[in-house]
């Protein structure tokens, strides 16, 4: 009898503590042209990868995002400029579609707001923002709540932690919009000024805030500039505002940057390091940030697979998975105690893995 007081004491503790049980942790990889998901199941000790399914998609998907339980995933489906949501099994990583919506052309980029109510999709070809409402079990409404007309090429979103600030970035119109965000309605009002400029050439496309919430990163597609890899803007938490303060290399010194365009930015949890992939040189950057002024040294650069055009960090932060775009495989890497990347191992995902995302359901 005391032992099993004991343990409902101790029981009672847990969920009395707000404990989240997390169980499996899965990488999801999307094969454009397939039109298919592949579901791995990673090792969350040695960080291999072992296949476990193909879901069937109802047109050719590209980027993904999750909710922050790990059990639904949004997937856009760029050729039919729809949105899809799909339910995670968390015993095993399959996926069973639950709705897809019509959005508009080439939905390049989504998030999913600090309180898991809305989506927000960034358009490349139709150059405007969505929101989307989101339902309990993930549904998207038919249609989105609000829809604003951005610049040219929009291909990044970001929310900022106290769910008050959404950021957009422009590949076309070199800049970054700047907008104030509803959380009770999802509505979308531009600041003033409505956006910050990139430097001449920089093409920002995937932008990333820092946990403490006083940085905002990007990665800069074009390659012109030996200085156009990465960019630090410092982030008013009262204002909203951003203002540029740094733009770094991804590349070693000898390579051309005219051959090198970036994709992903991606930064681990602890806010300690930020990644960039770079397609051209075909490698992943990582930086370490300084605590005190968010500012960007460059501490490595890994090989990585051909066109890496996206990658993923795991929840706890140990390891990264980048996609191969032309290899048509996947890498691991164990993410070290100095933020530099230990290859663990390579597996074949199939042509065009145009996108990886890594989700750890909760139970």
């Amino acid at each position: 009898m005391r032992a099993i007081s004991i343990l409902s004491a101790a029981l009672a503790l847990f969920f009395a503590s707000g404990l989240t049980a997390w169980g499996e942790s899965f990488v999801f990889v999307s094969l454009l042209q397939q039109r298919q998901i592949v579901t791995f199941h990673r090792n969350m000790d040695s960080g291999e990868l072992e296949r476990r399914h193909v879901t069937a998609c109802p047109a050719e998907p590209a980027f993904m995002a999750s909710s922050s339980d790990g059990r639904i995933l949004w997937v856009s489906l760029r050729s039919s400029g729809q949105l899809a949501a799909f339910r995670i099994e968390p015993s095993n990583g399959q996926l069973s579609l639950i709705n897809v919506v019509n959005a508009g052309d080439d939905p390049a980029f989504l998030v999913i707001d600090r309180r898991g109510n809305f989506l927000l999709t960034a358009y490349y070809e139709s150059d405007k923002v969505t929101v989307h409402s989101v339902a309990r079990d993930g549904r998207l409404s038919d249609v989105p709540v609000q829809s604003v007309a951005t610049a040219d090429k929009a291909h990044g979103v970001a929310i900022d932690l106290a769910n008050q600030a959404v950021y957009v970035s422009h590949t076309g119109a070199n800049r970054i919009d700047q907008f104030r965000f509803d959380a009770q309605s999802g509505h979308l009002t531009p600041l003033d000024p409505p956006f910050v400029a990139a430097r001449l050439g920089q093409q920002p496309r995937h932008i990333v805030l820092h946990p403490s919430d006083r940085w905002v990163y990007c990665s800069n597609e074009a390659g012109s500039s030996v200085e156009d890899g990465a960019s630090m803007y410092t982030h008013d938490k009262i204002t909203k505002h951003l203002t540029l303060q740094q733009s770094v290399s991804s590349l070693p010194e000898e390579f051309d940057a005219n051959q090198n365009s970036t994709s992903d930015c991606l930064m681990t949890a602890d806010g300690k390091f930020l990644y960039v992939a770079n397609r051209g040189h075909d490698s992943i950057a990582g930086f370490a940030i300084d605590p005190t002024s968010g500012q960007l040294t460059l501490i490595s650069v890994t090989p990585t697979e051909a066109n890496p055009r996206s990658f993923t960090i795991t929840r706890d932060g140990r390891h990264l998975y980048a996609a191969g775009e032309a290899s048509g495989r996947v890498t691991g890497y164990r993410i070290t105690g100095i933020g530099e990347l230990s290859r663990i191992s390579t597996i074949e995902s199939g042509p065009i893995s145009w996108a990886v995302l890594a989700v750890d359901p909760q139970r």
